[in-house]
């Protein structure tokens, strides 16, 4: 079953009194949610009337879930094949379960519901969302960031996977954050979904260096790990690119997410002896 594309109905006065853009996913994650074994509804809110994430957590509860990883998407709400594979994700897991044996999912597939609205890359306050995590001063000031550094922190991921696309980009690309097993993760997930979209293979990339499709860094201030959380996790940022059509975006970011799954699962299980 494939998505389709999310109606931006946002018109020049505010936002429709209908079913939102933001409202459409909730509901569908809802409706999964209750008719599975496996996925629960673990929203995230900063007060009974505040800001509201949408969190799903996955996990098989006749198995041991030895890996946590977060996957998280519509951080720039532009972006959607990002929020669209994060869901999407939910409905294949509940198909095949075995795709994330051993594993707790938290999946977060609108991470600025304002923007998503409105089809801008900028939080309410005008703010790239993906430029303010972990700020010097103590708390980030955007809510957003806010609920999100909270279970960041909370969670401690094993893998980190950020959902995103680019309107400058010719081709799939990720960069590498994290532990130094991120670069093993990411190149085999570029490599599966080549056959979806073909790679970036530019030396520079979104005004960074880049080898193999893949950039070591990045910006200041992007969703990740606190710094103090040891061992850091594996942090891969998945992009496409925005001119690509929106239904083989999607399939690209499935089929890394699976791929980047399949492998850390393989990897780790061999070193726990599993």
């Amino acid at each position: 079953m494939m998505i389709a594309p999310v109606a931006n109905t946002a018109t020049s006065s505010g936002l429709s009194p209908l079913v939102s853009r933001t409202e459409s996913i909730f509901r569908y994650g809802e409706q999964l949610a209750a008719r599975s074994r496996f996925l629960e509804s673990r929203h995230v809110q900063d007060a009974p009337e505040g800001r509201r994430l949408m969190r799903y957590r996955w996990s098989d509860p006749s198995s041991p879930s030895f890996y946590r990883v977060g996957i998280f998407a519509g951080i720039h709400g532009d972006e959607q094949s990002g929020v669209i594979a994060a869901i999407q994700l939910l409905h294949e897991l509940e198909k095949s379960p075995y795709l994330a044996e051993f594993y707790e999912l938290f999946i977060y597939p609108v991470c600025n519901p304002w923007g998503f609205e409105s089809g801008t890359r900028e939080g309410e306050s005008g703010k790239d969302l993906n430029r303010c995590f972990w700020p010097k001063k103590q708390e980030a000031e955007e809510p957003e960031v806010r609920l999100l550094e909270q279970d960041l922190r909370a969670r401690e991921f094993d893998g980190i996977i950020s959902l995103h696309t680019d309107d400058t980009s010719e081709g799939i690309y990720g960069y590498v954050n994290g532990n130094t097993l991120t670069r093993h993760l990411l190149e085999p997930a570029l490599q599966a979904a080549s056959s979806v979209l073909p790679r970036d293979i530019r030396p520079e990339i979104d005004t960074h260096q880049a080898s193999d499709s893949m950039i070591f860094g990045g910006y200041q201030g992007i969703l990740g790990a606190p710094q103090e959380q040891h061992p850091q996790p594996f942090s891969i940022v998945f992009e496409t690119p925005h001119h690509a059509p929106l239904g083989k975006q999607v399939e690209a970011h499935l089929v890394a997410i699976k791929q980047i799954l399949s492998l850390f699962r393989t990897i780790s299980s061999e070193g726990r002896d599993i």
